[in-house]
């Protein structure tokens, strides 16, 4: 089976749920919610419990943090699910993604019982409202066929998908897109934005779509055309960078990438037209990687790539 042979597969799919109430500042000036910028604490080198992450998300200029489910449980048992609401509430923050915690790569007996402890999980963040979660799909592997992977895929993602779905929640599967990822491998996998539509699809329970990570999107050599026929149910999660100059996309390493709107190699502006024209209202999350970022004290480290978003809304006229 070669890659992106499933195409744009379409299922029916039930409109994403957004992740929260939005306040106010969210809205664009038709009075439709909008785009919202988003911090993951860990995806810029930042150890932080719930309360210092909302700290650092309202003090840089944030409107979304990433919710930690493991967290959100220990407070709300300690205290209450309110106690967990009023907390965001009081920032004035809206809920970005959560991890679903399953690991559906692994053996049987760590994925059934990551599968047991998903209900409350899902319950929890429903309750909370925030109802996208994310998972990353790996290029190749050293141990299965390209049919086989995708069988195993299906297989283990399906139930985590259907117990996700009956509380409300949305899947963004996230491919990998450097070729340098998986050149050294034995096969390959989805790869490509298409491919994963294709996975998302098969799965078939209907709130499965993309991670859309614009450093991935680039590197896989995917257009800006491809990104026109996507729809708002496809994307259910973004994560944006911008690439090293200089390097051709087939050369560019995972795990060294800028922030958004740092070099100009990828095209921001015209991908979040595309996504403002497609109706998407969920978190951008930058994820750039950056050893200057990471070196950075929390607060500034936060603000520097807050303004990195900021440039990003700028020049797109967000």
């Amino acid at each position: 089976m070669e890659e992106g042979a499933h195409g744009r597969i379409k299922v029916g799919k039930e409109p994403l749920r957004q992740t929260a109430t939005l306040p106010h500042y969210f809205t664009s000036k038709k009075g439709t919610e909008i785009m919202f910028k988003n911090l993951s604490t860990g995806a810029i080198g930042i150890r932080a419990n719930m309360k210092e992450g909302l700290a650092l998300a309202k003090n840089a200029g944030f409107e979304g943090l990433d919710l930690d489910i493991g967290e959100a449980s220990q407070l709300a048992e300690e205290h209450s699910v309110q106690y967990v609401t009023d907390l965001w509430a009081e920032a004035g923050i809206a809920m970005g993604g959560w991890g679903f915690g399953v690991n559906w790569r692994g053996a049987d007996a760590e994925y059934y019982a990551g599968l047991a402890q998903l209900p409350a999980r899902a319950a929890l963040a429903a309750e909370l409202g925030c109802y996208r979660t994310t998972t990353v799909v790996g290029p190749a592997s050293n141990d299965m066929t390209y049919q086989e992977n995708w069988d195993f895929s299906v297989k283990r993602l399906r139930p985590v998908a259907e117990i996700l779905k009956a509380h409300g929640h949305s899947i963004g599967l996230e491919f990998i897109g450097p070729a340098t990822s998986r050149k050294a491998s034995t096969y390959l996998f989805a790869y490509s934005m298409d491919a994963m539509l294709g996975l998302a699809a098969a799965v078939g329970t209907g709130n499965v779509g993309l991670l859309f990570d614009t450093w991935h999107w680039y590197t896989c050599r995917s257009t800006v055309d491809d990104v026109r026929k996507l729809s708002t149910s496809d994307v259910v999660y973004v994560h944006i960078n911008d690439a090293p100059a200089g390097i051709d996309a087939d050369d560019q390493i995972d795990n060294i990438r800028c922030l958004p709107a740092e070099t100009g190699v990828i095209p921001l502006t015209e991908l979040m037209h595309i996504l403002t024209d497609i109706g998407y209202e969920g978190p951008v999350t930058p994820e750039p990687f950056s050893q200057k970022v990471n070196g950075m004290a929390p607060a500034d480290a936060a603000k520097a790539t807050a303004e990195s978003l900021g440039r990003v809304w700028a020049n797109a006229g967000l």
